[in-house]
């Protein structure tokens, strides 16, 4: 007798593409992405219609240029430095420990938890490269001038609470972060060419 030729049963495909779906969500709910790192910066309020032309205008003691030229090569208020000295020099100007008449002015101020003391809260330090700066250099350098206003306020933090700035609690950080106010300005790229 002949066998008859059975009809083989054909797969119902409509939820594979749901399932499809449902696999592509998982990897990318459980998949880690690289995510772009940036830099920190807060910028400063707009000034207010009724604010004077004096008190936009920063005098020069109270700026540290810091400039990377395109054979990363560093130069700190019009000499040439190491990237290695770069943080114990931005420390310098941004506490002015000895009321340098070439550093940032110190004005009184009240704060909580120290009461009246005298900050250099209107510097700046204006960071400016050249357009063929590497970003390595430039990265250094920007954590470079980081680290030193988180030394200063780790020292701070050590001083006046017996305990690191991390450790600290909201109200006494934003106190320190008030003593020593992390300025840094980025200025456009130029052309400056070597040494």
């Amino acid at each position: 007798m002949a066998k008859k030729k059975r009809d083989v049963p054909q797969i119902n495909a409509t939820s594979t593409a749901d399932i499809a779906f449902m696999l592509l969500i998982f990897f990318l709910i459980t998949t880690s992405m690289d995510t772009d790192r940036g830099l920190a910066r807060q910028l400063p309020p707009p000034p207010e219609n009724n604010q004077e032309k004096s008190d936009i205008i920063v005098k020069e003691r109270n700026v540290l240029q810091v400039r990377i030229n395109k054979d990363d090569q560093l130069m700190v208020g019009g000499e040439w430095f190491d990237i290695k000295q770069l943080r114990e020099r931005a420390k310098e100007f941004i506490a002015n420990p000895n009321n340098d008449e070439n550093m940032p002015e110190k004005h009184p101020k009240h704060l909580p938890y120290f009461g009246d003391v005298m900050i250099t809260e209107k510097h700046v330090i204006s960071v400016q490269n050249d357009v063929g700066t590497s970003y390595d250099a430039y990265l250094q350098v920007q954590n470079e001038l980081v680290a030193a206003y988180n030394e200063l306020r780790n020292e701070l933090a050590q001083s006046q609470f017996g305990k690191s700035y991390a450790e600290c609690s909201e109200d006494e950080q934003k106190a320190i972060r008030d003593y020593y106010p992390q300025k840094i300005s980025e200025a456009e790229p130029k052309k400056y060419g070597g040494k």
